[in-house]
């Protein structure tokens, strides 16, 4: 089932793919990396100018990274805001996708924040490095096929 804005995007010629509602109603739309900052662009203009929220999720061991962001549509007088959940899936191998920050400036902690667990590279963002973990770790935590290293038994010893 296709929603409003996928038809919208369809009507204009903007490639993505549906991947349906989810269980609140919000449709969710995947967009190919190459594309996404280009129809980042397109959703700011068609009115969707608040981003609520980034996140990003390892879609299996050894399988794709995902950025998924949620934006939101506010208007004055309207109680329901249009919402849409968009999906960017990258290799493991060289998770780059382009960076929203100049579009939705909010952005700019949540894409670091991704960076720093998954290592997706948001190619274009200013102040991409770590934010939670100390500048020296070694690999992505919230990878799946991430393994910890061994040194928390010394730290605890004493």
């Amino acid at each position: 089932m296709q929603g409003r804005l996928s038809a919208w995007l369809v009507k204009h010629g903007v490639i993505h793919r549906s991947l349906g509602f989810d269980y609140q109603g919000i449709e969710t739309l995947q967009i190919k990396p190459a594309d996404w900052h280009s129809i980042a662009v397109i959703l700011y203009v068609y009115g969707y100018n608040y981003l609520r929220s980034q996140c990003a999720y390892d879609v299996a061991p050894g399988g794709l990274l995902a950025s998924v962001y949620h934006l939101t549509r506010i208007e004055y007088g309207v109680d329901q805001p249009e919402e849409v959940c968009i999906k960017v899936f990258t290799p493991r191998r060289d998770p780059r996708i382009p960076s929203v920050f100049w579009v939705w400036k909010s952005v700019d902690f949540q894409e670091r924040e991704s960076y720093d667990m998954l290592g997706i590279y948001y190619n274009n963002h200013p102040r991409l490095k770590r934010i939670l973990m100390p500048e020296s770790w070694i690999g992505w935590p919230l990878r799946k096929d991430y393994i910890a290293p061994n040194f928390y038994e010394i730290q605890d010893a004493h």
